[in-house]
């Protein structure tokens, strides 16, 4: 999908539209000031989404940089054993 980008002085004389936007497209609006990128608006479900999508890489990279560096990984089989190993 395209960008939607804005001028700034949309959202004052328009705040309802643009909200309204950014709630149907699941996408950020770019507002412009003077003609230059500004400042960037979301609805807070995309904005969830976004932060969730983003922890989750952010746990992949780390868990990738963990086996590049020779960390021990485990198979769900023996994490399930130690687990039963731990409580019992």
């Amino acid at each position: 999908m395209n960008p939607i980008i804005k001028s700034s002085s949309d959202i004052r004389k328009n705040y309802n539209q643009i909200a309204e936007l950014c709630r149907n497209s699941k996408v950020p609006v770019f507002l412009t000031r003077n003609g230059s990128g500004d400042t960037v608006i979301m609805d807070i479900e995309t904005y969830s989404r976004r932060e969730e999508d983003l922890k989750s890489a952010e746990r992949l990279l780390a868990a990738e940089r963990a086996r590049l560096e020779g960390t021990k990984g485990y198979t769900v089989e023996e994490f399930k054993q130690n687990m039963k190993e731990a409580i019992a």
